[in-house]
């Protein structure tokens, strides 16, 4: 038996689809179009080289789909070879002022399904909706967006509630991944570590989306910096690059999506220091702007290139 659980030729690198819209043209939602519709778009997802697929819910809610329905959907996936390691959810805060409770137990459902198709892993995130200026914006992520509260009675409900989905989890053999966004509890290297040992489970750790600060056009911790805080703790993990450019002159700074091997982020470092603290997770490719599936699954081939042998 190896080292590790897996080697590069079998580590499972899941494709996102977020660079699907969840919304056709025409105003119908993907969620209710016929399994044609989902092969069509999962076809390309195949073609691009991928065996794992995260059925991200920015495009499709599996957990929200009929048993028949969601049958259907696994058979469009078992016919492309996909299987499905993780589950990400996107903008379902179980803290949301107003959608709240509306998405705890949603995300109960996530983990519900999760363990019925197999899944071993899902991702759930504290960030909220955009807003409308992000909305108009080229990229979101230049404008500020919603922020979690500077209040200790609502962290405190944020750490119950991952608490109750993280025990949920642990019934049903499935490990719970929180992702580092901007703004929230889990924005930073120290508060996204403060909060996973405050919901103190070991089936519950982070996703360390750093690429999701890396491009923020304000003062940033080094990557580096932040990843030696994360290490100990990384669950399932979404993986992507920026360009950063800091001028301390003028102030000013600068990002754009980069495939990962050119981007600020050294993941060949990045990926050897969590192999050294036990990382045993899936990864997830993403990439904004252009051909993102193209670039994601070049971000696959990078990883698989930096993954151990043996």
């Amino acid at each position: 038996m190896g080292r590790y659980r897996w080697t590069r030729d079998n580590w499972p690198i899941a494709a996102a689809m977020i660079p699907f819209p969840n919304r056709l043209a025409d105003g119908r939602l993907v969620q209710d179009m016929p399994a044609d519709h989902w092969q069509e778009t999962l076809a390309e997802v195949a073609d691009a080289g991928f065996s794992e697929l995260d059925p991200t819910d920015s495009w499709l809610r599996i957990a929200d789909l009929e048993p028949s329905r969601l049958d259907e959907f696994l058979g469009v996936a078992r016919s492309l070879n996909l299987t499905i390691p993780a589950i990400s959810t996107s903008r379902r805060s179980v803290i949301d002022p107003v959608n709240g409770d509306d998405n705890l137990a949603y995300c109960h459902r996530v983990i519900d399904t999760a363990s019925s198709i197999g899944a071993g892993e899902v991702s759930f995130g504290l960030f909220g909706p955009l807003t409308a200026a992000q909305q108009k914006a080229l990229w979101f992520w230049t404008v500020d967006g919603e922020k979690n509260p500077e209040n200790p009675d609502i962290y405190a409900l944020a750490v119950e509630r991952i608490r109750e989905l993280g025990k949920h989890a642990a019934e049903q053999g499935v490990e719970v991944s929180l992702e580092m966004y901007e703004d929230t509890y889990i924005g930073t290297a120290d508060g996204a570590v403060s909060f996973v040992e405050a919901v103190d489970l070991p089936n519950v750790g982070i996703n360390a989306d750093i690429g999701n600060l890396i491009r923020l056009h304000r003062p940033m911790e080094h990557w580096q910096d932040m990843m030696a805080k994360l290490a100990p703790f990384l669950k399932y993990w979404h993986v992507k690059n920026y360009i950063r450019v800091e001028d301390p002159v003028t102030g000013a700074f600068l990002s754009h999506p980069a495939p990962m091997e050119a981007g600020i982020i050294n993941y060949r470092a990045a990926v050897k220091l969590a192999l050294e603290h036990g990382f045993k997770s899936a990864f997830l490719c993403e990439h904004y702007g252009g051909d993102g599936l193209t670039i994601a699954a070049r971000n696959r081939d990078y990883l698989r290139s930096i993954l151990p042998r043996t």
